[in-house]
């Protein structure tokens, strides 16, 4: 009798250390989720206050006024419609050109054996640890001896050539695990290479594609030092370089500038709520052989 009980005080008093442990795991885990929302939630009040509020009552204070009219001049005095169109023109062509062509290399690296198929896929692979300050220089001399500066073409020419190398690595990983028997039937069928690429192994590539998709979208949608280097006109600047020159020199509007920040975020928003489930899929991309 004994001996049970002191099991069972020994048996209740680990089961009460581990509902400490499991409690003080979650408060912390809670503690750390609040300190990160902080500043989204913080960024939200700004944008629905006044200047004036802000400057008499203090940033941290409980808003006296709130009103929509911040999003509204975002919109339009701050030309966010402007510059999120922008945007959308470098964003949109770069992706379909990094797809299309990191697709081809990676099913030639992925299906092909030839000599240097190694050496070209360590390049690629090599290109996604080279960091991109050091090419700030020779990209803008490069562009300017191209005539492609102050154009979108140079964002987007960069911004395809410097996505090449870690889309052409996710692919071709998961190309390889495409069995080799179906491309074969397609062959013996008298299928060429081009349409076995196109018709059999794009389609198979869907859920990579679709999770390279969400990440090059938010990657170059996001951009704002490429587009401070080789854009100078106003009238091209995508939506986060615009968003930078509202901030004056003696005065700025913050709650203007915080509403016309928010509302960058819903596209990259949006197409990360319709694509999720295929972004969380290709975190494990290319993981097996």
């Amino acid at each position: 009798m004994t001996t049970l009980a002191q099991t069972r005080r020994v048996t209740g008093a680990t089961m009460t250390r581990q509902q400490i442990g499991a409690a003080l795991k979650y408060i912390g885990l809670t503690a750390l989720t609040l300190l990160w929302l902080l500043p989204i939630f913080a960024a939200l009040i700004t944008s629905f206050r006044t200047m004036d509020d802000i400057a008499i009552n203090g940033f941290w204070s409980i808003p006296g006024v709130l009103t929509f009219q911040n999003f509204q001049r975002a919109w339009t005095d701050a030309q966010v419609n402007k510059y999120l169109l922008n945007s959308f023109i470098i964003t949109i062509p770069s992706l379909f050109g990094m797809m299309f062509l990191s697709s081809m290399s990676a099913y030639a690296l992925a299906r092909f054996k030839f000599r240097g198929n190694l050496f070209f896929y360590f390049m690629y692979v090599a290109g996604t640890l080279l960091p991109f300050q050091i090419l700030l220089l020779p990209v803008f001399r490069l562009t300017n001896a191209l005539g492609l500066y102050n154009t979108y073409g140079a964002l987007i020419l960069i911004h395809t050539a410097f996505q090449l190398g870690f889309c052409t690595f996710v692919l071709r990983n998961f190309m390889r695990t495409v069995p080799g028997e179906i491309l074969d039937a397609a062959r013996v069928d008298g299928c060429g290479e081009f349409r076995i690429y196109w018709q059999i192994m794009l389609p198979l590539t869907l859920p990579a594609l679709a999770a390279l998709g969400t990440l090059e979208f938010t990657w170059v949608f996001n951009d704002y030092l490429w587009a401070i280097i080789l854009v100078q006109s106003d009238s091209l600047r995508p939506v986060t370089a615009g968003l930078a020159t509202l901030r004056g020199q003696y005065n700025t509007d913050w709650p203007v500038i915080t509403a016309g920040a928010l509302l960058a975020t819903l596209p990259t928003l949006f197409v990360f709520v319709f694509l999720q489930r295929y972004f969380i899929q290709g975190l494990t991309l290319g993981s097996g052989k």
